[in-house]
């Protein structure tokens, strides 16, 4: 089995793509940088499709490297090409979103052999915004559960909740500042992504914490208390997935693939999207309470454990992978 994965660098997705070529033997990713796709015609690898049996790609330029006769097998790990999220975009990027995106996500759907997405939120989104009525199978993201698990070293010392994301109002970073002004005086708000302290977050009692590298994320998993996460889309969650392995309790907004993690009330709390009132209430409760931010991160672990683990998502991709191959 010869798969090649073409795959723009920086983001959740690679991660994952990854950690099938370690898991999955003659799968390989190829890694573009992402400012290849301001001119698409770049991102065409000329002789690096010899013996290839399948590739696996994003919808988004996956018609750049669709082949003849090599089954295309394309993976949603996310969606912008609809109304609510041109909300959170610049003009550039709305245009671009209901132009050229749109027109390159069709021609790679129209030629793809299968469809698959990181989350039934995604799958139905896709499905109804691109008017696809044919399968898309989801398939969940997965954590390696024995890299990201929970070490509690806890003493008495401030509440530690952590942000952690790309500092746009997509991610909800803009919703920073009003909440830490509702949350009690012994509760700070750590941030990753920056190596310096951003002017629009100048608080005491936020901090940032510089850029972590991907290796080095569990470490801070493991040493904060709650995981706050005030996004407005989700393809899936991936750091939503990580802190629960790490046995956190996470409070985020109740949209997009969200639900599909977190059960409110047993592993977290989901807010309505920007009501800072409503997060810095829960953030406050769990503040207050060791024993359900316990409860509610050992609930989480559990969870993971059960449905998100990375071996039943490489289980799943070899599956469809052999039964690409059998039904080309």
């Amino acid at each position: 089995m010869k798969i090649l994965s073409p795959m723009a660098t920086g983001n959740g997705a690679y991660i994952l793509h990854k950690n099938i070529e370690q898991k999955i033997k003659g799968y390989s990713v190829l890694p573009f940088n992402p400012y290849r796709t301001l001119f698409p015609p770049l991102l065409l690898p000329l002789g690096r499709f010899k013996q290839v049996e399948i590739i696996h790609t994003t919808p988004d330029y996956g018609i750049f490297h669709w082949r003849n006769k090599i089954p295309l097998i394309l993976t949603f790990h996310g969606f912008v090409l609809d109304e609510f999220i041109q909300r959170y975009s610049s003009l550039l990027q709305a245009i671009h979103y209901k132009t050229d995106l749109r027109w390159f996500t069709h021609l790679a759907i129209s030629r793809a052999f299968q469809l698959t997405a990181v989350s039934q939120f995604t799958a139905d989104l896709a499905k109804k915004e691109l008017s696809f009525d044919g399968k898309i199978k989801v398939i969940y993201n997965g954590i390696d559960q024995h890299v990201f698990y929970p070490k509690k070293t806890k003493n008495n010392r401030k509440i530690q909740i952590l942000f952690a994301g790309n500092l746009t109002q997509k991610k909800g970073v803009h919703w920073l500042l009003p909440i830490i002004n509702r949350l009690n005086s012994n509760i700070e708000i750590l941030y990753t992504n920056s190596s310096k302290k951003l002017n629009y977050l100048n608080h005491p009692r936020i901090r940032p914490l510089g850029r972590i590298a991907y290796q080095k994320m569990v470490d801070v998993y493991q040493q904060v208390d709650i995981l706050l996460f005030p996004t407005v889309r989700e393809g899936f969650g991936l750091v939503v997935a990580e802190a629960m392995a790490c046995s956190l309790p996470v409070v985020a907004s109740d949209c997009s693939s969200l639900p599909e993690l977190i059960d409110h009330g047993k592993g977290g709390f989901l807010c309505p999207v920007g009501d800072v009132a409503a997060f810095a209430e829960k953030i406050n409760l769990l503040a207050d309470n060791a024993f359900l931010r316990n409860e509610m991160g050992e609930y989480n672990r559990v969870k993971v454990e059960s449905k998100f683990t990375l071996d039943r998502m490489i289980c799943e991709y070899k599956v469809l992978f052999e039964k690409t191959l059998d039904e080309r």
